[in-house]
């Protein structure tokens, strides 16, 4: 039986979907000649805004959920925390199933092969993205120390990199722990970071989700934040020029790694046969500006107990070209230098990849998006 206030069944009738309507074409093919590999550019500009729900079943969904994790953080011991989440996750799974799972199996095979278990590898990554919830809860209970061993690695570097003086970007991965927890390890460690971040951060893009259901996830993560830079395509400018400003002042600034936000991505093979897609202004900014750039990769490796942020040694690609040029031809030298970048992520992002693979949380794809009838493999964002 369904609700009447859900809405209608899935025989009635349904509304043309309220999704963005994109238009998205390539820009280049940028080849790394030390690398042997391409990188391909692609702009995306937005034709048609979709309209913004006001509630949608998801909704109820995720508030439940937020109410019960609530109780869970507040009222039973840690030990516990995992295996009801491990327990949650298995409620819907046949669900997922049906209509995630053959996807998931094509892209996660394409990247790391054939001989994993698929099967595994997706209960795997329901359990953690219900970790995902139960970690925000615990920061939002009154009175509840949760205290887990958070290691961070890298920092080191990331700190020589600012004595230059030129400001960092720290480019970050869609993995379940690293929206809290790797900015809660770069906060205990003394780094005042600034977070690139899109409206509709969170777990829903209603407007009860904006009102409602993200806020608490933002309200957290703002505790070991400096700053939050809102990225609004209206106000592209505007935020270009805070970055900017924030670098010049030997900051740090966090970017998450989606595609959704600015004009224009890339797409580069990874692992056996896989494609996953890259934001480019991270290796924007870092071509143009020159700040120091850093791949972060925030792992959960015993749940609730021990986590592992990792920040990559400072990445620098080997630009092959000679030190004076036409200035006509700064353009595509930029686009040489940001696929270079572009290669070092890529490969920073495969190393977490196979370490805890079902923690990560957008798989793009076994195929090329040219390939592909739509956009719908594409990652969200997770910032």
């Amino acid at each position: 039986m369904r609700l009447p206030w859900l809405g209608n069944s899935r025989k009635a009738k349904r509304k043309p979907s309220s999704a963005s309507i994109y238009h998205t074409e390539i820009i280049a093919d940028v080849l790394v000649p030390e690398r042997g590999e391409s990188v391909r550019f692609f702009s995306r500009k937005l034709v048609r805004p979709g309209k913004l729900r006001g509630f949608s079943n998801r909704d109820l969904r995720e508030s439940l959920l937020f109410g019960f994790y609530l109780g869970v953080a507040a009222l039973l011991p840690v030990a516990w925390w995992a295996p009801i989440c491990t327990f949650v996750s298995t409620l819907r799974r046949k669900r997922h199933f049906r209509k995630d799972f053959a996807r998931y199996a094509a892209a996660t095979q394409a990247v790391l092969g054939h001989g994993i278990d698929a099967q595994d590898l997706f209960k795997g990554h329901l359990a953690a993205a219900h970790r995902r919830r139960l970690i925000l809860a615990a920061h939002l209970v009154p009175g509840r120390r949760w205290l887990p061993s958070i290691r961070l690695e890298g920092l080191d570097g990331l700190r020589e990199a600012l004595r230059r003086g030129r400001g960092a970007i720290v480019w970050c991965d869609q993995f379940t722990s690293q929206t809290i927890i790797g900015k809660r390890a770069l906060f205990e460690a003394g780094v005042e970071a600034h977070q690139v971040s899109v409206n509709f951060h969170g777990f829903s893009e209603s407007k009860f989700g904006l009102h409602v259901l993200n806020p608490p996830l933002v309200k957290v993560e703002n505790r070991f934040l400096k700053s939050r830079i809102v990225f609004e395509r209206a106000d592209a400018y505007q935020v270009t020029t805070r970055i900017q400003k924030i670098l010049k002042g030997n900051g740090v600034v966090l970017m998450t790694n989606t595609i959704h936000a600015g004009s224009t991505f890339t797409e580069a093979a990874i692992g056996e046969r896989g494609w996953t897609h890259l934001a480019s202004a991270p290796a924007n900014f870092a071509a143009r500006g020159g700040a120091a750039l850093f791949a972060m990769a925030t792992l959960e490796t015993v749940p609730f107990r021990e986590y592992r942020a990792i920040v990559s040694p400072e990445l620098k690609p080997g630009t092959g070209e000679p030190a004076s040029r036409p200035a006509k031809e700064t353009a595509a030298k930029n686009l040489g230098l940001q696929a270079g970048y572009i290669l070092l992520k890529r490969d920073r992002i495969l190393e977490a990849l196979m370490l805890h693979p079902e923690q990560m949380m957008s798989w793009s794809g076994a195929n090329r998006l040219t390939e592909r009838p739509d956009e719908s493999e594409l990652g969200n964002d997770v910032g």
